[in-house]
Protein backbone atom coordinates (compact mmCIF):
# COMPACT_ATOMS: atom_id res chain seq x y z
CA UNK A 1 0.00 0.00 0.00
CA UNK A 2 3.31 2.23 1.15
CA UNK A 3 4.53 1.31 -2.26
CA UNK A 4 1.27 2.58 -4.19
CA UNK A 5 1.33 5.86 -2.34
CA UNK A 6 5.34 6.31 -3.26
CA UNK A 7 4.32 5.94 -6.75
CA UNK A 8 1.76 7.87 -6.60
CA UNK A 9 3.37 10.87 -5.47
CA UNK A 10 6.16 10.55 -8.12
CA UNK A 11 3.10 10.28 -10.56
CA UNK A 12 2.17 13.40 -9.50
CA UNK A 13 5.58 14.95 -8.81
CA UNK A 14 6.60 14.06 -12.16
CA UNK A 15 3.20 15.79 -13.94
CA UNK A 16 3.25 18.35 -12.36
CA UNK A 17 7.05 19.60 -12.31
CA UNK A 18 8.48 17.04 -14.68
CA UNK A 19 7.45 19.38 -18.07
CA UNK A 20 9.48 22.39 -15.97
CA UNK A 21 12.11 20.39 -15.33
CA UNK A 22 12.75 19.29 -18.80
CA UNK A 23 12.08 22.59 -20.42
CA UNK A 24 14.36 24.34 -17.52
CA UNK A 25 16.83 21.67 -18.83
CA UNK A 26 16.23 22.64 -22.30
CA UNK A 27 16.69 26.17 -21.86
CA UNK A 28 20.41 25.49 -19.66
CA UNK A 29 21.69 23.36 -22.57
CA UNK A 30 20.27 25.99 -25.44
CA UNK A 31 21.54 29.02 -23.35
CA UNK A 32 25.03 28.02 -22.91
CA UNK A 33 25.15 27.50 -26.70
CA UNK A 34 24.30 30.68 -27.57
CA UNK A 35 26.55 32.11 -25.08
CA UNK A 36 29.28 29.95 -26.60
CA UNK A 37 28.21 31.85 -29.75
CA UNK A 38 27.53 35.30 -28.81
CA UNK A 39 31.40 35.21 -27.21
CA UNK A 40 32.80 34.01 -30.70
CA UNK A 41 31.09 36.65 -31.89
CA UNK A 42 31.67 39.18 -29.60
CA UNK A 43 35.14 37.53 -29.76
CA UNK A 44 35.64 38.58 -33.82
CA UNK A 45 34.12 41.39 -33.45
CA UNK A 46 36.80 42.55 -31.08
CA UNK A 47 39.61 41.80 -33.67
CA UNK A 48 38.26 43.93 -36.20
CA UNK A 49 37.62 46.76 -34.11
CA UNK A 50 41.61 46.38 -33.09
CA UNK A 51 40.61 46.67 -28.98
CA UNK A 52 43.41 46.08 -26.89
CA UNK A 53 43.75 42.91 -26.01
CA UNK A 54 44.69 43.28 -22.21
CA UNK A 55 40.52 44.63 -22.20
CA UNK A 56 39.37 41.98 -24.86
CA UNK A 57 40.21 39.01 -22.76
CA UNK A 58 39.71 40.71 -19.34
CA UNK A 59 35.63 41.72 -20.96
CA UNK A 60 35.16 38.46 -22.35
CA UNK A 61 35.83 36.84 -19.08
CA UNK A 62 33.67 39.24 -17.24
CA UNK A 63 30.59 38.91 -19.51
CA UNK A 64 31.03 34.92 -20.00
CA UNK A 65 30.52 34.72 -16.17
CA UNK A 66 27.48 37.39 -16.09
CA UNK A 67 25.77 35.79 -18.42
CA UNK A 68 26.29 32.53 -17.25
CA UNK A 69 24.82 33.00 -14.11
CA UNK A 70 21.69 34.94 -15.39
CA UNK A 71 21.22 31.65 -17.19
CA UNK A 72 21.00 29.55 -13.91
CA UNK A 73 18.75 32.18 -12.58
CA UNK A 74 16.64 32.01 -15.43
CA UNK A 75 16.28 28.38 -15.41
CA UNK A 76 15.68 28.15 -11.91
CA UNK A 77 12.42 30.68 -12.44
CA UNK A 78 11.28 28.16 -15.17
CA UNK A 79 11.64 25.12 -12.93
CA UNK A 80 9.54 26.46 -10.27
CA UNK A 81 12.19 27.45 -7.71
CA UNK A 82 11.03 29.29 -5.46
CA UNK A 83 13.56 32.60 -5.05
CA UNK A 84 12.47 32.76 -1.31
CA UNK A 85 14.19 29.17 -0.97
CA UNK A 86 17.07 30.46 -2.86
CA UNK A 87 17.41 33.81 -0.68
CA UNK A 88 17.50 32.06 2.14
CA UNK A 89 19.64 29.82 1.31
CA UNK A 90 22.02 32.30 0.02
CA UNK A 91 21.69 34.23 3.78
CA UNK A 92 22.20 31.27 5.46
CA UNK A 93 25.43 30.38 3.55
CA UNK A 94 26.65 33.99 3.39
CA UNK A 95 29.02 34.32 5.97
CA UNK A 96 30.62 30.94 5.13
CA UNK A 97 30.85 31.98 1.17
CA UNK A 98 32.31 35.24 2.00
CA UNK A 99 35.00 34.05 4.07
CA UNK A 100 35.75 31.41 1.27
CA UNK A 101 35.35 33.40 -1.65
CA UNK A 102 37.20 36.40 0.16
CA UNK A 103 40.75 35.27 -2.00
CA UNK A 104 38.61 35.16 -4.98
CA UNK A 105 36.53 38.83 -4.68
CA UNK A 106 40.28 40.02 -4.00
CA UNK A 107 41.46 38.66 -6.99
CA UNK A 108 38.22 40.20 -8.61
CA UNK A 109 39.24 43.84 -7.38
CA UNK A 110 42.69 43.18 -8.09
CA UNK A 111 42.06 42.85 -11.78
CA UNK A 112 39.86 45.65 -11.97
CA UNK A 113 42.42 47.90 -10.40
CA UNK A 114 45.14 46.30 -13.07
CA UNK A 115 42.81 47.03 -15.93
CA UNK A 116 42.60 50.69 -14.60
CA UNK A 117 46.54 51.04 -13.85
CA UNK A 118 47.80 48.91 -16.86
CA UNK A 119 51.03 48.05 -15.20
CA UNK A 120 50.90 45.64 -17.69
CA UNK A 121 49.29 44.38 -21.02
CA UNK A 122 48.64 41.74 -22.89
CA UNK A 123 51.93 41.04 -24.77
CA UNK A 124 54.50 42.33 -22.71
CA UNK A 125 56.91 40.21 -20.49
CA UNK A 126 57.16 41.14 -16.89
CA UNK A 127 59.05 39.32 -13.98
CA UNK A 128 56.70 38.01 -11.15
CA UNK A 129 57.89 35.59 -8.52
CA UNK A 130 61.15 35.71 -9.68
CA UNK A 131 60.14 34.53 -13.25
CA UNK A 132 59.64 36.18 -16.30
CA UNK A 133 57.24 35.56 -19.20
CA UNK A 134 54.90 37.01 -21.58
CA UNK A 135 51.69 37.87 -20.62
CA UNK A 136 49.08 36.12 -22.84
CA UNK A 137 45.87 36.58 -21.44
CA UNK A 138 44.38 39.01 -18.11
CA UNK A 139 41.14 37.19 -16.33
CA UNK A 140 39.24 38.74 -14.03
CA UNK A 141 40.38 36.22 -11.22
CA UNK A 142 43.97 35.59 -12.85
CA UNK A 143 46.77 36.50 -15.01
CA UNK A 144 47.96 33.87 -17.85
CA UNK A 145 52.07 34.06 -18.62
CA UNK A 146 53.66 31.97 -20.34
CA UNK A 147 57.48 32.06 -20.06
CA UNK A 148 60.17 31.85 -22.12
CA UNK A 149 60.96 27.83 -21.57
CA UNK A 150 57.39 27.13 -22.70
CA UNK A 151 55.70 27.00 -19.34
CA UNK A 152 52.20 28.72 -18.57
CA UNK A 153 51.98 30.39 -14.86
CA UNK A 154 47.98 31.17 -13.76
CA UNK A 155 49.03 34.07 -11.02
CA UNK A 156 46.06 35.24 -9.30
CA UNK A 157 45.36 38.76 -9.71
CA UNK A 158 45.75 39.69 -6.15
CA UNK A 159 49.67 38.59 -6.27
CA UNK A 160 50.15 40.79 -9.48
CA UNK A 161 48.89 43.95 -7.43
CA UNK A 162 50.34 43.85 -3.86
CA UNK A 163 53.83 42.28 -5.25
CA UNK A 164 56.94 44.25 -7.22
CA UNK A 165 56.44 43.60 -10.93
CA UNK A 166 59.14 44.45 -13.38
CA UNK A 167 57.98 45.10 -16.55
CA UNK A 168 60.98 44.25 -18.63
CA UNK A 169 59.47 44.97 -22.19
CA UNK A 170 57.59 48.62 -21.41
CA UNK A 171 60.14 50.40 -22.64
CA UNK A 172 60.94 48.84 -25.84
CA UNK A 173 64.61 48.47 -25.42
CA UNK A 174 67.32 47.06 -22.70
CA UNK A 175 70.26 47.24 -22.12
CA UNK A 176 72.84 44.13 -22.32
CA UNK A 177 76.01 44.10 -19.91
CA UNK A 178 78.93 41.96 -20.95
CA UNK A 179 81.75 41.70 -18.33
CA UNK A 180 84.69 40.24 -20.40
CA UNK A 181 88.15 39.55 -19.00
CA UNK A 182 91.80 40.05 -20.45
CA UNK A 183 95.26 38.98 -19.17
CA UNK A 184 97.54 42.25 -18.86
CA UNK A 185 99.16 41.25 -22.11
CA UNK A 186 96.69 42.35 -24.23
CA UNK A 187 96.43 46.08 -25.52
CA UNK A 188 93.42 47.40 -23.98
CA UNK A 189 93.09 49.73 -27.40
CA UNK A 190 93.26 46.69 -29.40
CA UNK A 191 90.89 45.18 -27.49
CA UNK A 192 88.40 47.91 -27.23
CA UNK A 193 88.04 48.65 -31.49
CA UNK A 194 87.54 44.93 -31.91
CA UNK A 195 84.64 44.94 -29.58
CA UNK A 196 83.47 48.47 -31.13
CA UNK A 197 83.64 47.04 -34.95
CA UNK A 198 82.05 43.38 -33.41
CA UNK A 199 78.75 45.65 -32.50
CA UNK A 200 78.76 48.32 -34.79
CA UNK A 201 78.10 45.50 -37.71
CA UNK A 202 75.58 43.64 -35.30
CA UNK A 203 71.76 44.10 -36.45
CA UNK A 204 70.54 43.45 -33.61
CA UNK A 205 72.48 46.24 -31.56
CA UNK A 206 70.86 49.49 -31.24
CA UNK A 207 72.36 52.58 -31.95
CA UNK A 208 71.14 54.76 -29.91
CA UNK A 209 71.49 55.21 -26.85
CA UNK A 210 75.20 54.87 -27.50
CA UNK A 211 76.58 51.99 -26.37
CA UNK A 212 79.55 52.02 -23.66
CA UNK A 213 82.72 49.94 -23.31
CA UNK A 214 85.01 51.29 -20.41
CA UNK A 215 87.43 49.63 -17.79
CA UNK A 216 85.67 47.86 -14.93
CA UNK A 217 87.91 46.32 -12.68
CA UNK A 218 92.02 46.35 -12.63
CA UNK A 219 93.15 42.69 -11.14
CA UNK A 220 96.60 41.22 -10.38
CA UNK A 221 96.09 38.96 -13.34
CA UNK A 222 94.17 40.87 -15.88
CA UNK A 223 91.46 43.63 -16.57
CA UNK A 224 87.38 43.50 -16.73
CA UNK A 225 86.35 45.33 -19.83
CA UNK A 226 82.72 46.23 -19.22
CA UNK A 227 80.00 46.41 -22.26
CA UNK A 228 76.94 47.77 -22.12
CA UNK A 229 74.68 47.66 -25.59
CA UNK A 230 71.15 48.87 -26.32
CA UNK A 231 68.76 45.99 -27.77
CA UNK A 232 64.75 45.23 -28.37
CA UNK A 233 63.19 44.35 -25.04
CA UNK A 234 61.38 41.61 -27.09
CA UNK A 235 63.58 38.28 -28.09
CA UNK A 236 66.36 39.57 -25.16
CA UNK A 237 67.78 36.51 -24.65
CA UNK A 238 67.86 35.63 -28.02
CA UNK A 239 69.49 38.45 -28.52
CA UNK A 240 71.88 37.99 -25.73
CA UNK A 241 73.37 34.60 -27.06
CA UNK A 242 73.46 36.28 -30.71
CA UNK A 243 76.13 39.09 -29.66
CA UNK A 244 77.76 37.02 -27.16
CA UNK A 245 78.39 34.77 -30.10
CA UNK A 246 79.65 37.38 -32.14
CA UNK A 247 81.79 38.75 -29.73
CA UNK A 248 83.53 35.83 -29.29
CA UNK A 249 84.02 35.00 -32.76
CA UNK A 250 85.59 38.35 -33.59
CA UNK A 251 88.17 38.42 -30.75
CA UNK A 252 89.03 35.07 -31.79
CA UNK A 253 89.84 36.05 -35.28
CA UNK A 254 91.91 39.17 -34.17
CA UNK A 255 93.94 36.46 -31.89
CA UNK A 256 93.21 37.77 -28.43
CA UNK A 257 92.94 34.89 -25.87
CA UNK A 258 90.04 35.05 -22.77
CA UNK A 259 90.90 33.38 -19.98
CA UNK A 260 87.77 31.22 -18.87
CA UNK A 261 85.96 31.74 -22.09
Amino acid sequence: MNIDKFYDHVYDWVIRFGPKFLVGLAVLFIGLWLISLLMKWSRSRMQKREIDATIKSFIMSLVAVALRVLLILAVMQIMGIEMTLFTALVGAFGVAAGLALSGTLQNFASGVLIMLLKPFKVGENINTNGMEGTVTSIQIFYTIVETFDNRVLIVPNSQLSNQMIINTSRKGTRRLDINLKFPNNIDLKQVKSVIEKSLDKSEHCLKTPKKRIGLGEIQSDGFVLEISVWINAHGFQDTKLAVQEALYEDIKKAGIKIPGL
